[in-house]
């Protein structure tokens, strides 16, 4: 039975990642990079990247794709525009980015580390307002505590 874990690795093997120092130096030159947070909307109002776009993994599909409510056509358009994808850990980005190149995204990278990186790397994050979130505040946002029902079961001896 293949695990989150194994489809996150198997997805690591196809799609490009770049650390948060790489894309800190790339929107520094200003690159044009689209960026993608695939977070759902209540983490991506809570905290972002300034200038990224929300298209939560849920709705990825038909928001890549014309003839949907979901279609964002700056998105359908960008097949070969560079593509930064960006969530919490950079697991549900490496998902994310398989499914575009699936769809003939060329130029897509993984943000390695997500946000939880990018925050480590003291690098800014605002949120829906656009207001700037101290780091210590962004930590415990990104790191929320497991309840006892999300940890496996220990085996008894």
């Amino acid at each position: 039975m293949a695990t989150f874990r194994d489809f996150v690795e198997a997805c690591r093997r196809e799609v490009e990642e770049l650390y948060p120092w790489d894309l800190a130096d790339a929107l520094t030159r200003g690159e044009p990079l689209l960026l993608i947070d695939v977070r759902e909307p209540y983490e991506f109002a809570a905290l972002n990247i300034a200038g990224s776009i929300n298209v939560p993994r849920g709705i990825l599909e038909p928001t890549c794709d014309y003839g949907y409510e979901e279609t964002l056509p700056e998105l359908v358009e960008a097949r070969n525009a560079p593509i930064v994808l960006i969530c919490r850990s950079g697991n549900r980005s490496l998902l994310a980015g398989s499914v575009l190149k699936q769809m003939g995204f060329r130029n897509v990278r993984s943000l390695a580390t997500g946000l939880k990186g990018w925050n480590d790397y003291d690098q800014a994050l605002v949120n829906e307002q656009q207001d700037t979130i101290d780091a210590d505040v962004a930590e415990t946002i990104l790191s929320p505590p497991l309840k006892p029902e999300q940890l496996a079961p220990k085996e008894s001896s």
